[in-house]
């Protein structure tokens, strides 16, 4: 055995020997978001799908992959968007592409089908002459989803940004006039035009107002380290980009902007440009933790 293969075989199992185990704060469900603890992480990745056995094969190179960033002392949020496979592979990266995969199963969730008439039908199937603003909303809202800074504004945790009957909940699909569209990225809320509308956590605005299409009026307050909240329909917003807000101030008032068939708020979240179940966040520092084994696959 040469040098470099005994160096090799000494810094894997040093590795392997070192492992600590790794906890998951929160619920293993489709929508849902979780909290990652590895004091040993440097990086997270997310594998859709993908079984340890799939991964391990030398020849394979899977496509449904999404990384994490973690914070110093080993902390990474993950999300679960609506449609995750029932079974997914976690894989912890120390220092290398070396890591230890842990192969978990995500609990399906049953979605509702709502049926609402009555929307004009230009907001269900727009004509051609509200293209370019629906691709300026498009554009706008990509660019804030993806946006990302190493903040922690997130760990002082979350509240609703305002009290109301839920009117549409994450995950459901929604028939517009009889024409079925996308399932439901957020949560309705439904309140009386020009209630206020809080800052459901700690953050920056990164985009305000607009007037779109879809969403009408909205704000979109970023966490740190990928999590953004949405805030749509609103009937004006009282922040402008660039703001730093905290916990309960007053960003908007409750309205029926853009495709609404009333005042509501429509609440939303998004880790890593993945939408998540909103509600998800208000438990943050309070999700119930379990640890899990791994498997190390070493150089």
């Amino acid at each position: 055995m040469n040098c470099k293969a005994i160096c090799l075989t000494i810094c894997s199992l040093a590795l392997a020997q070192t492992a600590t185990a790794l906890e998951i704060c929160g619920d293993l469900k489709q929508g849902e978001l979780v909290l990652v603890k590895d004091s040993n992480a440097k990086a997270i990745t997310l594998f859709s799908g993908e079984s340890i056995n799939k991964l391990s094969e030398a020849s394979y190179h899977p496509k449904n992959k999404k990384d994490y960033k973690v914070t110093s002392d080993g902390v990474a949020l993950l999300a679960f968007h609506r449609d995750t496979p029932t079974t997914v592979t976690l894989g912890s990266y120390p220092y290398t592409d070396a890591g230890t995969f842990y192969e978990l199963k995500i609990a399906p969730t049953k979605w509702d089908i709502q049926r609402i008439n009555g929307v004009a039908q230009s907001k269900v199937t727009p004509d051609k002459s509200h293209d370019a603003e629906i691709l300026r909303e498009q554009k706008d809202v990509g660019r804030s989803l993806t946006h990302y800074t190493a903040g922690d504004y997130w760990q002082n945790g979350f509240i609703l940004p305002v009290e109301g009957r839920i009117s549409g909940h994450f995950g459901n699909q929604r028939i517009f006039n009889g024409t079925p569209k996308s399932p439901h990225s957020g949560t309705d809320i439904a309140a009386p035009e020009g209630t206020p509308v809080k800052a459901s956590g700690d953050g920056k605005v990164i985009l305000s107002g607009k007037n779109y299409f879809y969403t009408g009026n909205m704000v979109i307050i970023d966490h740190g380290q990928g999590l953004q909240t949405i805030y749509a329909h609103l009937k004006e917003a009282k922040v402008k980009e660039g703001d730093i807000v905290k916990q309960g101030d007053i960003i908007g008032l409750v309205g029926k902007t853009g495709r609404a068939t009333g005042p509501h708020l429509h609440w939303g979240a998004s880790l890593n440009n993945v939408r998540f179940r909103p509600h998800s966040l208000l438990d943050i520092n309070n999700k119930k933790c379990q640890t899990v084994n791994g498997t190390y696959m070493g150089e």
